[in-house]
């Protein structure tokens, strides 16, 4: 079973179409793993799926990006659905890190981090992993410095992602300041 096909096939229903595999995730983005594997095997390609698969692709892909607990299922982060996902606001680390182009960097620099078109503004606790993000938009990306601690004495929410990644539901722009390249 390709496993890295498998984890995207995950992701998309998990996060952005549940509704393409006949699925409705709860209020914090889970899913019965019974419900997703039956719905999946509907598909030629996932007929043999089983849910030891599953534990396997999230135990093999490095990048974590699902997780498994009680018999459920659910994408981590990264979300688009309509429908908010429920998450518990954590204190973050003092530094966080987002990358973007820098034909984004005025409007962010008046407006603040928005989420677009996901759930949740994606920073990372790593500069490496910022920049790797950002070259995704643009070959020469700008590494944003955020002050976690101060805005989150001031009120702002953060959800802990995963190991590296934190969410938040938007980031003041008085709380980013552009990191210069080291």
């Amino acid at each position: 079973m390709d496993y890295h096909k498998l984890s995207k096939e995950l992701s998309y229903v998990l996060r952005h179409a549940p509704w393409s595999a006949g699925l409705e995730l709860d209020e914090e983005g889970w899913v019965r793993t019974d419900h997703l594997i039956e719905a999946l095997r509907e598909r030629k390609e996932w007929v043999q799926l089983q849910e030891g698969d599953l534990q396997a692709i999230i135990d093999a892909i490095p990048k974590k990006r699902h997780e498994l607990a009680a018999g459920k299922i659910r994408a981590i982060y990264g979300h688009s659905v309509p429908d908010q996902i429920a998450r518990e606001p954590k204190k973050p680390p003092s530094v966080l890190y987002h990358g973007t182009s820098p034909g984004l960097l005025t409007l962010i620099m008046e407006q603040g981090l928005k989420p677009m078109a996901r759930q949740n503004v994606h920073l990372s606790i790593e500069a490496a992993t910022a920049w790797n993000v950002g070259r995704r938009k643009d070959k020469k990306p700008v590494l944003l410095r955020i002050d976690a601690e101060r805005a989150w004495r001031d009120g702002v929410a953060f959800y802990e992602g995963d190991e590296v990644v934190w969410l938040a539901d938007f980031i003041p722009a008085a709380y980013v300041l552009i990191e210069e390249e080291k």
